[in-house]
């Protein structure tokens, strides 16, 4: 198998077969796998942790806590304002989710859900349609599209300017897709180009290949350590991400 092939079964979704579902046909995948694990993980494990009394299980409550307070005071309050609050749920989920997809990505035999460009669009998605939906609640239908135009501009600006507002909400959330994306997959095939360098100096002979493992090794111990950090890192920077661009859609001025 070529360095071409390696990389693409690590970071290229495989479809294992296709679920009829009436007229749709549904790939089930590796990536839809450890998206429903993550699901899972969420549904069943959390609630459980959450319920429990078992003082084995304190330290998992007291982290979760931790890191819904922080939320909360750190990311949602601040760029959303007291009324923000209501919507801790959906960062909470948020948060948790992505950070849960990341950091199976680093289990042996698992998968980053998160590498997919199709996964973070999914979650930009969501991102831009809680964008409207809060500004629209908060500031009312006509007043939330009328808020994009800055006031006082002359009327011969004003469409130009609403339609480089509209598409600055686009890519705005497209940009949190393909951070996540690219952030997530760069760290993989950081490491498989670490491994492969084995196997490239191993041609020049045995003892060349020998020499250069530990430093690969090394290397990818590095890199793993470092992405277990960016896990944490952008499932945060996803979630304030998200809390700033909807605390500007609520509160336009």
């Amino acid at each position: 198998m070529g360095l071409k092939e390696i990389l693409e079964h690590h970071v290229v979704d495989h479809v294992w077969t296709w679920a009829a579902l009436g007229p749709l046909r549904l790939p089930f995948s590796k990536h839809l796998l450890m998206m429903g694990i993550a699901s899972l993980i969420l549904l069943v494990v959390f609630p459980l942790i959450i319920r429990s009394r078992s003082a084995a299980l304190a330290p998992f409550r007291a982290m979760i806590e931790i890191i819904v307070l922080f939320l909360r005071d750190e990311v949602v309050v601040p760029n959303m304002g007291h009324k923000g609050a209501a919507y801790l749920g959906y960062f909470s989920t948020l948060f948790f989710f992505i950070l849960i997809m990341n950091l199976i990505g680093l289990v042996p035999f698992g998968a980053t859900a998160t590498g997919n460009l199709a996964v973070t669009a999914g979650l930009a998605l969501t991102t831009f349609a809680l964008i409207n939906f809060s500004g629209i609640k908060e500031q009312g239908f006509f007043a939330y599209f009328a808020h994009m135009v800055p006031k006082g501009i002359p009327g011969w600006l004003y469409l130009p300017m609403f339609v480089i507002e509209l598409l600055g909400l686009f890519i705005k959330t497209a940009a949190l897709c393909i951070r996540l994306f690219a952030n997530m997959i760069a760290g993989h095939i950081v490491i498989l180009v670490f491994i492969s360098f084995i196997f490239i100096f191993g041609s020049f002979g045995v003892a060349v290949g020998l020499g250069v493992a530990p430093v690969s090794v090394g290397l990818v111990l590095f890199t793993l350590l470092l992405e277990l950090l960016v896990a944490f890192l952008q499932a945060y920077v996803f979630a304030m991400l998200t809390a700033i661009f909807t605390g500007a859609a609520m509160h336009p001025h």
